[in-house]
């Protein structure tokens, strides 16, 4: 049979269309604050441009060199070696892992972290577009670094590994990454400008079922069938989808189904990805998935193992709003209009390991394009994009707004309240490893 054509022909390009007509309605995003001085500004603008080669260059060596998580030794050795010409000292295996970075720049408080992620997905390499997320993060660290004359305060680079499904962050907050820290940013390249975008959480689980072994045919009845376990849990997940909230996301996969069809499979796994857009609604759906990973067992008379987040749980993205507009406002000075919240449907959406950090310290996420709307992340297509000449583009722009947001942050007191006020509102620092299982 021949492979089937996309569901849905042209609901892709109807989105598009409204999501164009919502963007050209939308009122540009401001920030009511000062932020930091014009002479701040230009000086960013001015190391960034002299920096652009050595950026770009960063950008599509990591790119050309896809590593898994915390396996990132080149990359980590070239931002290693990057800041090293430019009179910075990082430090290479950070809290306690290997390819963890930091690196600091001024004395004192307040500090504010930009965050570079480095790693690739498996055989996809950086479709992610990571390598645009380092290149920004080090050269609005090395630009913010320059202009600190006169502010008080420190930027701190801070190379996260695995944010592919190993949770780095989480790993570095645990030993302490962000005690001294005020506040956080960093970007995400994708189709769209976005100022605020709906990060949701994400839970993962490996499911094994063991039965017994028996001849399929001379004596079936000896068995106990693993298979028919994992495929009761595999329906009874898929028709849960019609009863979860609709932010809500379950998508798996078989993993192991037995050896031969004349064996009664004594071994079943499966492995599934849970996610919502709150801590408590993804703590509902994993006791409603807990439940029926129980009951295909029974179903089934077999055993069965449920092994629960073997890296650690995405927690949703806690946007701070005050941020986010002082990034639309610096980036609409590079011709980079942000869209506001509600444009980009919140379904069309994933999880970022940033959420862990965000509900420590104030932070922003937005993201920047390097591709037409309708090409997703994660495809061969995106990963092509993400060595574009919009990506380039995309790397300096970056890294003008992400070391400009950083500096605002530092330089305007009133700005600090407003984002230190809205984080407390919106609940303050959790006490994440409590939080999480």
């Amino acid at each position: 049979m021949p492979i089937p054509d996309p569901p849905y022909p042209g609901l892709l390009d109807e989105q598009l269309a409204a999501m164009a007509v919502a963007a050209a309605r939308a009122e540009p995003l401001r920030s009511p604050h000062a932020g930091a001085p014009q002479a701040v500004g230009a000086s960013v603008t001015s190391a960034v441009e002299r920096l652009r080669g050595d950026l770009v260059a960063l950008s599509h060596d990591v790119h050309a060199h896809p590593e898994l998580g915390y396996e990132e030794h080149h990359a980590v050795a070239a931002v290693a070696a990057l800041l090293r010409r430019h009179g910075h000292e990082p430090e290479v295996g950070a809290y306690g892992l290997p390819t963890a970075l930091r690196a600091r720049a001024g004395t004192g408080r307040p500090t504010v972290a930009v965050l570079a992620e480095y790693d690739a997905l498996p055989e996809l390499g950086h479709a992610c577009g990571h390598n645009v997320i380092c290149a920004t993060a080090v050269g609005a660290f090395l630009a913010a670094a320059e202009a600190l004359d006169g502010i008080d305060g420190c930027v701190e680079l801070i190379g996260t590994p695995a944010e592919e499904g190993g949770g780095g962050k989480e790993l570095i907050a645990r030993a302490g990454g962000f005690d001294a820290v005020d506040a956080a940013v960093m970007l995400h390249p994708a189709g769209f400008e976005v100022a605020e975008h709906a990060w949701i959480g994400v839970r993962r689980v490996d499911v094994t079922y063991t039965g017994l072994a028996a001849h399929a045919s001379a004596m079936p009845f000896l068995g106990r069938n693993a298979l028919d376990a994992a495929v009761n849990a595999y329906q009874a997940m898929a028709q849960l989808r019609q009863h979860m909230l609709p932010t809500d996301r379950i998508h798996g996969v078989i993993t192991d189904g037995g050896q031969k069809p004349n064996i009664v499979p004594e071994r079943a796994a499966l492995s599934f990805y849970l996610r919502s857009a709150t801590p408590e609604t993804l703590a509902v759906l994993a006791e409603r998935a807990e439940q029926i990973f129980a009951a295909a067992a029974q179903m089934a008379g077999v055993g069965v193992d449920v092994a629960w987040d073997p890296t650690p749980v995405y927690l949703p993205v806690r946007n701070n709003h005050t941020l986010a507009l002082r990034w639309a406002t610096n980036m609409a000075e590079r011709g980079r209009v942000a869209l506001p919240q509600g444009v980009i449907p919140e379904a069309m959406t994933g999880s970022t390991d940033l959420g862990n950090v965000s509900v420590r310290v104030p932070a922003m996420h937005p993201t920047v394009a390097i591709a037409p709307p309708g090409v997703a992340i994660h495809s061969p297509e995106f990963a092509r994009y993400a060595v574009s000449e919009e990506a380039d583009r995309a790397v300096v722009d970056g890294a003008i707004g992400l070391a400009l947001t950083a500096l605002d942050y530092l330089s305007d007191s009133e700005l600090r309240t407003a984002v230190t006020a809205e984080f407390e509102v919106a609940g303050g620092r959790l006490d994440v490893e409590a939080l999480l299982p």
